[in-house]
């Protein structure tokens, strides 16, 4: 019996009629063997590399050498990496996740093989998608390329990670990100009917994301506060947003006047059971979606008023922006909305000019008053010449 050796064929093109096409050869038990694999126009090598290995894996199964496993990008991604992180990623992070792979990854990688993609190339193509869109975007694409070649290494399909030392290029310049003042939501809150302010107090006064508000049952209703348990997203219910595997349960402090609204708009719901929505569709049974209620029943009052640029990321700013400048602790306003001090502090909250002036002010006055030591005797000058004059 002929003993087999490992063997990795060949991918050339030839003309084919009147087209170029990619032939494979390889031999088995002896014999030479070959076959079209398609049109040069329709396959790129990469591509046709891969259905090679694919061919060649049976035969190299008993060789007595292991082989990585071939892959073009798209295949890997398709084929692994997508399933794996399926069963990870929550609703809300695939339905944004997965789309930017396809839309942007495959189509620039996709016909490579994994193996052959350097880092240069991926920086080169970070550099060209920053030109035409925000460092958001760009940053998120960079992260899935380090997360899907981190995979391949240790599924064994590459050898090293090249993707672990991208960085982010200079990219196009975002919109400034807007934020709700005192007198803005306080003008939204007095042209909105009671559903629709109640549902604004919520995510300004109480930090609640827009699936939390729309999730809440009434027997999760105390008088002070709601227990959030379980969100709404694009009609599927979930844990709260979180670290997977922690606890993301929490219980929100409500105000005085958001209770008074509870109270009010309770009144008028058929269902009172506490398995009933706060804020049910017309169907009774199911919540109303956020972000049909906030085009058909709380952009046009807003337009209006000239509101039109809030949304619900408006909201959760404002809600973090503004319990700073009325000095709410940051570790509260952090667990009130449900994440970390640092996202807190680095992504929702943002200084207004008033804020900057008062703090420039207040470092100006601490360090030249009186008690501070403004007013230094002659002998100090003289300590502070001598030292200008020693170059120290």
């Amino acid at each position: 019996m002929r003993r087999r050796r490992f063997q990795r064929g060949s991918v050339r093109t030839r003309k084919h009629g009147p087209h170029k096409v990619w032939v494979a050869q390889w031999w088995d038990n002896g014999n030479k063997r070959s076959r079209v694999l398609g049109r040069c126009s329709g396959l790129q090598r990469g591509e046709a590399e891969a259905i090679m290995a694919q061919i060649l894996q049976p035969l190299n199964g008993d060789a007595g050498l292991h082989s990585a496993p071939v892959f073009t990008f798209a295949q890997y991604v398709q084929d692994v990496f997508l399933p794996a992180y399926r069963q990870k990623w929550k609703e809300s992070t695939r339905s944004t996740s997965e789309p930017d792979i396809v839309r942007y990854l495959i189509p620039a990688l996709g016909t490579q093989r994994l193996d052959k993609i350097t880092r240069e190339q991926m920086q080169s193509f970070l550099e060209q998608l920053g030109k035409r869109l925000t460092a958001s975007v760009v940053g998120h694409a960079r992260w899935h390329l380090n997360a899907i070649f981190r995979m391949a290494q240790s599924d064994g399909a590459i050898s090293f990670n090249p993707a672990n030392a991208l960085f982010i290029p200079e990219c196009k310049a975002s919109r400034e990100k807007g934020v709700m003042t005192g007198y803005e939501v306080r003008a939204a809150l007095g042209v909105l009917d009671l559903r629709e302010r109640l549902i604004l107090r919520l995510a300004v006064f109480s930090g609640m994301r827009p699936g939390e508000i729309f999730s809440v049952r009434l027997g999760k209703i105390a008088d002070t506060s709601i227990l959030v348990d379980e969100r709404t997203y694009q009609n599927k219910f979930d844990r709260p947003k979180g670290r997977k595997g922690k606890n993301t349960t929490r219980r929100v402090g409500v105000s005085p006047g958001t209770a008074k609204d509870i109270d009010l708009w309770r009144s008028f719901l058929p269902d009172q059971s506490e398995t009933a929505f706060l804020f049910p569709s017309e169907a009774v049974t199911t919540p109303l979606r956020p972000n049909n209620h906030w085009k058909r029943d709380v952009r046009p009052r807003l337009e209006a008023i000239g509101l039109e640029w809030v949304n619900y990321q408006v909201l959760r700013r404002t809600n973090a922006s503004l319990s700073r400048k009325t000095n709410v602790d940051d570790k509260v306003s952090a667990d009130q909305r449900g994440h970390g001090l640092g996202v807190s502090l680095g992504v929702y909250s943002i200084s207004d000019l008033d804020q900057k002036i008062e703090a420039v002010t207040k470092l100006e006055s601490s360090v030249l008053s009186p008690e501070n030591g403004e007013e230094l005797s002659d002998e100090e000058f003289l300590n502070l010449a001598t030292l200008g004059k020693s170059g120290r």
